[in-house]
């Protein structure tokens, strides 16, 4: 990637509108089969510009690699989605519209909580998790893995991190399908409304922990100052806070449960791969990697440059939006050779990017695969094939790609 000259007074070439990309906004996206959207992108127009919306659309490997891993040239702090973009905030909304430096620091104070080895303690309370939601699963009527499996689950566990037994797994649950517009076909007025509900809960739980602090990751936060995380002149303030929580809440449960919901959905759309994982458990962590790349949880991103620069060979402007077509990215044969459009449980190298790359690599992978590796575990040891009853039902976000609604009858061992 090559910076612009400032001292080079020929203007950059006029935007050309590449009409294919307007299937990527909102009420046009292809949500139950984005890939064939995404393949000609790649073969026609992999930087291709958008007058619509204004914004430059990435969908190869390289690209989207190369902007995550610059955080300088492409910065998160003027908005992450396309509906965002020409907005400004007087406090970022979540961590994720933040930039060095203060992204480093937000992020050193919560990545403890994350840790592989705090992620090894919470191990074996997952699993239990797991088996107690497996139960009514395995009576060899049709289950709805979604609503019984895909989204109790993380709710559970993040429940359980950040101290909010008291707060109903239903509540938590219309939260997060609030935070992600057009998730759902919440209206903006009650989206709005659970937002409000989320922001002033969350708030209140904080002012309680400073009261009574207990072994949770909120404690941990609110009590950030006084335990060395931050200059003792320094400390959270309430806004950065419910930035904290909300974004942990809403990250923590919900690219997880789709991988959950989407990953088993793929195994029983490609049977020979469920089989060759059932009998050899040495594949677990590489059927991970696999059905995270497969899913790709995360739709698309935006970042916007901070000064001209190019990629690919394709001036791009300062103050230029690009969106990140993550899916795009974990199909492309440059990266993933002749097999990029195949489930493979055993693939590797597998440098798939559902989980961001670079500054913003996202804070929750690890529990992520820790569950999804819970239920798949959990999976092989009784369950010798997966039959989907009916279509999966999909969300229409052009953010999140999320399933509603999955049944499947899990066929004993």
């Amino acid at each position: 990637m090559s910076e612009h000259n400032p001292t080079d007074s020929t203007p950059p070439p006029a935007h050309h509108h590449v009409e294919l990309t307007d299937q990527l906004l909102a009420g046009s996206f292809p949500f139950d089969d984005p890939e064939p959207l995404y393949d000609e992108l790649r073969r026609t127009a992999p930087v291709a510009w958008n007058e619509t919306a204004g914004f430059w659309a990435l969908s190869t490997h390289r690209d989207v690699h190369a902007v995550a891993t610059d955080p300088v040239t492409f910065c998160s702090g003027r908005g992450i989605l396309v509906s965002e973009i020409g907005t400004t905030y007087d406090s970022p909304p979540t961590m994720m519209h933040t930039d060095p430096p203060d992204h480093t620091r937000y992020r050193s104070i919560v990545q403890p909580a994350f840790s592989r080895r705090r992620m090894a303690l919470l191990a074996e309370s997952v699993a239990a998790r797991v088996d107690a939601l497996m139960v009514p699963l395995l009576d060899g009527a049709s289950a709805e893995i979604v609503s019984e499996l895909a989204v109790p689950l993380p709710l559970q566990v993040i429940s359980d991190l950040l101290g909010l037994d008291h707060i109903e797994l239903s509540t938590m649950h219309l939260w997060s399908d609030a935070s992600i517009p057009d998730s759902t076909g919440l209206t903006d007025e009650r989206r709005m409304e659970l937002l409000g509900e989320m922001w002033a809960t969350l708030s209140a739980v904080c002012v309680e922990r400073r009261a009574n602090p207990r072994d949770d990751l909120i404690s941990d936060l609110v009590s950030a100052g006084a335990g060395g995380k931050l200059d003792e002149t320094e400390s959270l303030t309430d806004a950065e806070l419910a930035m904290f929580l909300i974004q942990l809440l809403v990250a923590g449960n919900e690219t997880t449960r789709n991988v959950i919901s989407g990953g088993l959905i793929a195994l029983a759309e490609h049977p020979e791969q469920y089989r060759r994982l059932a009998s050899d458990a040495s594949l677990i962590a590489p059927a991970v990697e696999e059905l995270l790349r497969w899913t790709t949880p995360v739709v698309s991103f935006v970042r916007t440059a901070t000064c001209d620069t190019e990629l690919s060979g394709v001036a791009i402007g300062a103050d230029d939006p690009v969106l990140l077509l993550y899916g795009a990215a974990n199909r492309d044969p440059a990266e993933f050779g002749p097999t990029a459009a195949t489930l493979d449980v055993g693939r590797s190298p597998n440098h798939h990017l559902a989980f961001g790359f670079g500054a913003h690599f996202c804070l929750g992978a690890a529990l992520a695969r820790l569950e999804v590796a819970a239920v798949l575990e959990a999976l092989v040891a009784r369950v010798s094939a997966i039959h989907l009853e009916n279509e999966p039902t999909r969300s229409p976000s052009t953010i999140i790609a999320g399933v509603l609604r999955a049944p499947v009858t899990l066929v004993l061992s």
